[in-house]
């Protein structure tokens, strides 16, 4: 299941940058700016005054920072470009925070540039349709196309021809740790592994599962039989003392009665007899 790790996002197209000084949608070269990812250095990019988030967990932050040393950014931060070698982050700064935390010289980054709205819907578009992209590039282009675009699920799957429920599965992906999503890019895992996952809601299970998966080279029914083990809610069990139902019973037809009781309240009934006699005598009670 593990194939070879490929480059980081970016790297071998920033040079672009240093000869495209598009800071606007209708300057020159703008589609090959707005389209690509690129790596910047971290002294080139500045946090955003009106940055909403001004306190950042110092915790998260280093657990962060540990994800990143070992995995690298996964998804790119989100900058806007002031000139030429110069960027402020639109979002992702607890990311760029993070990766300050590790000691990362350069970061992935998708830039923004002044009114590059509809350019950026476009080439976002034409990304999702490319064949060569991994799970993740698509959920974080779907994601975009709703962030920046401010489109809904439905909006983004009438735009790029998609079913609804797929777009909703692709940006599911996105809850996946990093650890999780790592493994989905590198294609240590497939599609339908990383949506088994999703189902879980505590990412230390998910990821101990995962590590399972990949050491065991599981296939996804393997995984989701995993998944439906720890999902699948314990069966109540029995209560043992004597249920009130049972004397009443016993009362109405003259034979021993056991009632069993459930906590969901479902249960069985059972009337023992030791002879023909002792049942019909029990029916004509009954009856």
């Amino acid at each position: 299941m593990s194939t070879p790790k490929r480059p980081a996002m970016g790297r071998g197209l920033s040079a672009l940058l240093q000869t495209n000084t598009a800071t606007t949608g209708q300057d020159a070269g703008a589609k090959e700016v707005v389209s690509g990812i690129f790596e910047v250095a971290i002294g080139d990019i500045e946090a955003n005054p009106k940055q909403p988030r001004v306190h950042f967990e110092p915790e998260l932050l280093q657990e962060l920072a540990a994800s990143i040393s070992a995995l690298g950014i996964v998804q790119p931060i989100t900058v806007r470009r002031l000139r030429p070698c110069k960027y402020q982050i639109i979002s992702g700064e607890l990311r760029f925070r993070a990766a300050q935390l590790a000691g990362l010289d350069v970061v992935p980054v998708y830039v923004r540039l002044a009114n590059d709205q509809e350019m950026l819907e476009m080439a976002l578009v034409e990304n999702i349709q490319r064949r060569d992209l991994d799970a993740i590039e698509v959920a974080i282009s779907y994601s975009r196309l709703m962030d920046e675009c401010s489109m809904t699920q439905q909006q983004v799957s009438e735009r790029v021809g998609k079913e609804r429920s797929t777009v909703a599965n692709y940006v599911g992906l996105l809850k996946l740790s990093p650890l999780i999503q790592a493994g989905l890019r590198d294609r240590e895992i497939s599609m339908g592994h990383a949506r088994a996952l999703v189902g879980l809601s505590d990412d230390v299970t998910r990821d101990a599962l995962y590590t399972q998966c990949v050491k065991g080279a599981w296939s996804v029914r393997q995984l989701e039989a995993a998944v439906r083990g720890l999902s699948s809610p314990k069966t109540a069990p029995a209560t043992t003392a004597p249920h009130p139902a049972a004397a009443m019973l016993a009362q109405k037809t003259g034979l021993a009665a056991k009632v069993v009781q459930k906590a969901n309240g479902s249960g069985t009934i059972t009337l023992t007899f030791k002879s023909d006699a002792e049942l019909q005598a029990a029916l004509k009670k009954l009856s």
